[in-house]
């Protein structure tokens, strides 16, 4: 049955939120199978409830509205179906990816919320927790894409994808350790390589690929094509990131910045690196990565007296003008269109938030 090509934003949110207990219900039943005692069958429902759903969604939802885009009037719900459970798959990674970080980093909270390690008697149990979330992709992959002539590509896109997000983990941690700051470890360079594998591969190409796989894009230059552009768009993204960190409205942004003092190796701190007096840098030296709102605020005042702002408005009307020509330049024959990356860049330029 054919489906509707077009609907609203919500009623995408709801459908694409409708799959989540589906699914989660279906993992349980895995565990069902292996006679697990009720309270690790409860701990397994209760982790996956509390990581999982809660975010925007945006990874996942982008390989409906991908596929919507390249299948257009000919989609069907079942179609929809099926991009719907790789869309809860790049969610479920995504959530894989976050208990890890966020015991490696010791935070506090995510999304509003303590963090899934720190809730009471969970402590290390998080890390086996966030290998059984990744272990629940290739049990929905088998379940509902074994029969499919992609099922092997969705496979190895998956393993090459988390591969590549942990190189760039594994980078930023050796990189910019929170109790151990060498301003000396940070160049532009590594930013780009953290910022690309740690979050471009899996938050903009993954989605992407896997609804291109769904549409029958076998063309491996189509592949190479959204590759070239949905890396710089990444990058993009999360200097975006940085940049709110330190100049975005906490109450429109949703969080308090904390880059500064968590001795993030962010977009700013390697801009300013580049640009600095000796006595600038001095005062970097001493007060980057210090976990006081004093440092804090001399940090900012070399951003300021650096204008950085005006660098970041700079690199975003250049990342723009860049990106829109690689998405001009897309061959359409080889299977992808080039309102895929359009609709993604609408998404985040200029974004506040």
């Amino acid at each position: 049955m054919t489906a509707d090509a077009k609907v609203s934003k919500q009623q995408a949110l709801n459908d694409f939120n409708a799959v989540y207990p589906i699914l989660r219900d279906e993992m349980l039943a895995e565990v069902k199978k292996y006679n697990m005692p009720e309270n690790a069958y409860n701990w397994f429902k209760e982790s996956m409830d509390y990581n999982v759903p809660g975010g925007k969604l945006n990874r996942g939802l982008s390989v409906v509205d991908t596929l919507r885009i390249l299948k257009g009037s000919s989609i069907t719900e079942d179609d929809l179906f099926k991009a719907r459970i790789l869309g809860w798959a790049v969610e479920w990674l995504q959530a894989f990816f976050l208990v890890a970080d966020d015991l490696m980093d010791q935070s506090v909270t995510r999304r509003g919320q303590p963090c899934w390690f720190r809730r009471e008697g969970i402590n290390l149990v998080a890390i086996n927790d966030s290998f059984l979330l990744e272990s629940c992709i290739y049990i929905m992959l088998k379940k509902h894409f074994k029969a499919e002539s992609y099922y092997v590509d969705l496979l190895e896109l998956f393993h090459e994808v988390s591969f590549q997000t942990e190189l760039g983990q594994l980078l930023d941690l050796i990189t910019a350790p929170e109790d151990d700051v060498d301003l000396n470890r940070f160049s532009p360079a590594k930013h780009q390589f953290i910022v690309i594998f740690k979050t471009a591969y899996y938050s903009f190409y993954l989605p992407v690929a896997m609804a291109m796989m769904m549409a029958g894009v076998k063309d491996e230059a189509a592949y190479n094509q959204a590759r070239e552009i949905l890396l710089p768009l990444g990058e993009y993204f999360q200097v975006q990131d940085d940049y709110l960190d330190c100049y975005g409205d906490p109450a429109f942004i949703g969080k308090i910045g904390t880059d500064i003092q968590d001795n993030k190796c962010s977009w700013l701190i390697n801009q300013a690196l580049v640009k600095v007096t000796p006595e600038q840098r001095k005062v970097l030296d001493e007060h980057y990565g210090k976990r006081n709102a004093e440092s804090e605020a001399k940090v900012k005042e070399i951003y300021k007296e650096l204008d950085l702002e005006s660098v970041y408005r700079v690199y975003e009307d250049q990342s723009h003008k860049h990106i829109s020509s690689l998405i001009e330049q897309v061959d359409e024959s080889k299977g992808v269109k080039r309102q895929v990356f359009y609709e993604f860049m609408n998404k985040i330029y200029k974004r506040t938030k």
